[in-house]
Formats: structure tokens, sequence, C-alpha cells
């Protein structure tokens, strides 16, 4: 298996001609296919998919996280270039997701919804526990062992012109087998990160969890790069994952600068970071 970052907010390499934005696009080669797990938030993971020598026309099979923009506000241009790999997702949430903060942020964050009509039938929607393909399962009923990622509070449903907070049941995770056991990936991690390797777990109790990798959310204010709970917090997620049967964890994009450090003092070197151009090879 080999993961290529498309897009993450920062260039693993500052001397590359890839550009980096705030979103999130992996390409992954396994089993002879080729799978984008989420777009980012334009079409900048293709032209850097371009300059990494990844033909997206190539892809067989995409996987949409949840309904965000900063991971699916590239799926326009995905649609364009690529005629034929189905596109699994979620249902969209009832209401229009916003990030609202500090009583002057209110900010539209989600999908041009119009893309699921006028493309329906490349959309593959999932509501339970499915094996999209051989060695490929994708989780939707996350379980609720561990608090939610606190950053949450800033993200809210829209509904007939009043808010409520997002409860993420448009997001999924992707669950791919490996010949040794398992490679969890994450898109935003909304309803924990934690939760979503148990919930992995809890399906495959025998099967060891060789990777996972993916977006944590465990920032507040991505402006600023805060964290999005206190530092006690976070540090006790890192001893929790510390202790689970995970091999490598890698994440980027919204687990934040500041949360990444405080989980690589708990972690050590089974923490690494994903930057737009990386690639990781297990």
């Amino acid at each position: 298996m080999r993961i290529t970052t498309l897009i993450e907010n920062h260039v693993a390499d500052s001397k590359s001609n890839l550009v980096a934005e705030h979103g999130l696009s992996l390409h992954i080669e396994h089993e002879g296919h080729n799978i984008l797990f989420d777009t980012g938030a334009s079409d900048a993971f293709a032209a850097n998919a371009l300059k990494l020598g990844i033909d997206l026309v190539q892809v067989d099979v995409a996987v949409l996280s949840h309904h965000h923009f900063d991971h699916g506000g590239g799926l326009s241009a995905f649609l364009a270039l690529n005629n034929h790999a189905k596109i699994y997702l979620r249902h969209p949430p009832e209401g229009v997701p916003h990030f609202r903060a500090l009583g002057i942020i209110n900010r539209e964050i989600g999908l041009r919804e119009e893309l699921l009509s006028l493309y329906r039938d490349r959309f593959v929607f999932v509501d339970q526990l499915t094996e999209a393909w051989p060695g490929a399962f994708l989780f939707t009923e996350i379980v609720h062992r561990h608090d939610l990622p606190a950053g949450n509070r800033f993200i809210y449903l829209k509904k007939n012109n009043s808010y409520v907070h997002d409860a993420f049941a448009h997001e999924l995770v992707l669950a791919l087998r490996v010949e040794d056991g398992l490679v969890v990936i994450t898109g935003c991690s909304h309803n924990g990160a934690l939760n979503m390797i148990q919930t992995v777990r809890e399906r495959f109790p025998e099967e060891p969890i060789r990777a996972v990798v993916g977006g944590f959310h465990l920032i507040g204010l991505p402006i600023i790069d805060s964290l999005g709970g206190s530092k006690a917090s976070i540090v006790d997620i890192g001893r929790t994952m510390r202790e689970m049967p995970v091999d490598q964890f890698w994440t980027g994009h919204c687990t934040g600068k500041k949360a990444f450090r405080l989980l690589q003092g708990e972690l050590g070197d089974r923490l690494a970071a994903i930057n737009t151009g990386s690639r990781i090879t297990l």
C-alpha cells in the first residue's frame, strides 16, 4: 500500500512546487485499486496529483469522508477529470453546515450538494457497515466510547434560519485490509479518532491495526491553530492512543500543529505528520 497526500495544510518540502490549502486529499494505491479519499477544498489536489505523477483518470473508486468543503470542495474538478469512478459517501446532513465562533464568524462550510443530483449515477450512499470492494470497509455507525472533539462546538447545521450543533451523522471511516492487519483512514474525525479506532476494533477484534491515517480534529480556531480542548484533554487522547494496538499514527490537517506536539509527547516515533506531497508505504 502506498498513500500519497495530495493536499494538506502544509507542504512536506518547502522547495517543491506543490500547493497547500486548508483541506485533505489522499491517493491510495492498494491491491490493484487506485483510491481517492477526499478532494480538498478546491482543484489544487488535482494540480498536485499531476506534479506527483498520479493520474486521477485512473482512479477507480473514491470515498468522501463527510460533507465539508475542505474535504469535498474539489469534487467538481474530480468529476470533470474522471468519468467512471464511483464515489462512496453518506447522505447529506439535514441542514447547511456552518462554522460559527467568537460571535462574529459565521461561515458556510458545506458542499455543493447540487453535484449529487447532476452526477447522481456516480454516487453510492452508504448508511450501514459496507464492504465497498473486497477488503474495504466503510463504517457509518461510529461508537461513542470516548468524548467527541471539543472543536465540534464551533460547527453547526443551519435549519430554517436557526442553528443546531452538527451531530456528524454524515461522516464515515474507511478501513482497508492489508496482509497483516488493517489500515484505518479518517477524514476529520468529528466523531472522535478514538471512537473511530474503537469502532474498527470492535468489528475486527482479532486483526491488528497497522496504521491510522488522517485528521483527528483537535484544532479549535484554524486561523490561529488554537487547541480545540485543554492541553490535558489532548494529552489524555495521546495516552489512550499509546495503549491502543495500533502500530503507527499519521496525522495532519485538522489535528493542528499544537495538538500534534502534545500527542507526540505521548506517542513518540509512533506518530508522524502527513503534509502535501508526503508518501507512506505500508
